[in-house]
């Protein structure tokens, strides 16, 4: 637990970004172990969904926080660090509606990772490769946000009718995915299969994943103009 603390403290204090929390400062003294952080006033995503009772995020919304995480995530990697447990449940709300990524308590730098405790996170989100006590890398994390992007986009937990053991086991053995909706954009439903893919290699770096969510994102916003535009033609206009 000691280590764990100081870890996540060093970390914290090194990580500077819009979409990271950001670290205040941490207490240490007998039987008071603490890491203050900015608030949050909206509390975590997971909290954000379950008060929607399983009712889908507006789809604007959904690929913009989503771009916030990525954006975070790519910041993250380019560090050379693994968060190790992205979930919605360590994505914090603030009062810009912003979303930043929280919980560093687990993550560790991308050294040769065999060392590495196995089955760090939580099984609904965990890649196999961890799972199944595999050397992995950043690639983990990037399975991850595919599960936190289908949770954005359903507003559902990810194998609600699984208990975790069954879900790790569903996704490992027979790979079980998440079902993606038939209305979900087919440009995000791509994003997220390429995300969890069992295959490592064909996940792709957050980098590419800031790139495209930006472009779906251009793309809604374009088909909003274009809707507003054939509103205002719809129009019966009047001649004075």
């Amino acid at each position: 637990m000691e280590q764990q603390f100081a870890q996540e403290v060093m970390m914290l204090a090194n990580l500077k970004h819009p979409n990271i929390v950001r670290f205040i400062g941490a207490c240490r003294k007998q039987m008071v172990w603490c890491i203050v952080t900015e608030y949050a006033k909206g509390g975590s995503v997971r909290q954000f969904l379950m008060k929607r009772q399983n009712r889908s995020v507006p789809l604007k919304i959904a690929v913009r926080q989503a771009l916030d995480v990525a954006r975070g995530m790519a910041y993250v990697h380019d560090l050379g660090f693994i968060h190790r447990d992205l979930k919605s449940d360590n994505l914090l709300i603030c009062g810009d509606k912003s979303i930043k990524i929280a919980d560093f308590g687990v993550a560790r730098i991308e050294v040769q990772t065999e060392g590495m405790t196995p089955e760090t996170g939580t099984y609904r989100w965990m890649a196999p490769e961890m799972i199944q006590h595999r050397p992995y890398t950043q690639k983990v994390d990037v399975y991850s946000f595919g599960i936190v992007l289908w949770e954005l986009i359903t507003g559902m937990l990810p194998f609600q009718n699984m208990t975790a053991v069954q879900a790790a086991f569903a996704v490992v053995n027979k790979c079980v995915r998440p079902v993606i909706p038939n209305e979900c954009p087919p440009a995000l439903g791509e994003i997220m299969a390429r995300c969890w893919d069992a295959n490592p290699d064909v996940r792709p770096p957050f980098s590419e994943i800031v790139k495209m969510l930006a472009s779906v994102q251009e793309e809604l916003a374009t088909s909003v103009r274009r809707a507003r535009f054939r509103c205002c033609m719809s129009l019966p206009m009047t001649i004075d």
